[in-house]
C-alpha cells in the first residue's frame, strides 16, 4: 500500500499536494491558516535549501519560505507523480 498523505516537510521538492489538516494544538497554525494554508488548497514544494531547511513554497500564487519546525505540522495529500 502506497501512502499518500505525509506532513509538508516530506513533500518532495517540484511535487505537488493537497493541504488535509493543520496541527491546532500548535501557536504556530493560525497563522499558516492566515497566510493561507488551510485544508483542501493546493501547495507545490519548489526548492529546499542546500542544507534542507527552509523550503519554498507555492501556494495561491505566491511563495512562501517555511522552516521544517513549521511545515511539519501541515498534513498533505500527494498528487498522483505529476510535476
Amino acid at each position: 500500500m502506497v501512502r499518500t498523505t505525509v506532513s509538508l516537510a516530506e513533500l518532495p521538492e517540484g511535487h505537488t499536494g493537497t493541504i488535509r489538516d493543520i496541527d491546532a494544538a500548535s501557536p504556530t497554525s493560525q497563522r499558516l491558516m492566515d497566510m493561507g494554508f488551510v485544508p483542501g488548497t493546493q501547495i507545490r514544494a519548489i526548492k529546499k535549501a542546500p542544507m534542507g531547511d527552509p523550503t519554498t513554497f507555492e501556494i495561491r500564487g505566491y511563495q512562501v519560505g517555511l522552516r521544517r519546525s513549521e511545515s511539519i505540522l501541515i498534513d498533505v495529500e500527494l498528487k498522483p507523480d505529476v510535476k
